[in-house]
């Protein structure tokens, strides 16, 4: 996932997702700059987790075309620095 990279705002990333399927994996990749990132809680009452909300990891991200985007990371995603 994302161990060892720090995911700090103002870094360049390439972030990679999975999601499974019967047939096998879609895969999709962004790249931009981190505005933030952190971890939030949804509106799920029943995750019975902190505060009976589950936690999520969220990054924050500026696509290149200035689009802001929010991903909800994952064991399925791969957060890989990108040289600038």
């Amino acid at each position: 996932m994302f161990e060892g990279v720090p995911i700090e705002a103002g870094k360049r990333v390439r972030v990679t997702q999975q999601l499974p399927t019967p047939e096998g994996a879609w895969t999709t990749a962004v790249e931009g700059t981190v505005r933030r990132w952190r971890q939030a809680t949804t509106g799920s009452w029943f995750a019975h987790s902190k505060d009976d909300r589950l936690w999520l990891d969220r990054l924050e991200m500026r696509l290149d075309d200035g689009e802001v985007t929010v991903l909800n990371l994952d064991q399925y995603s791969l957060v890989e620095p990108i040289a600038t």
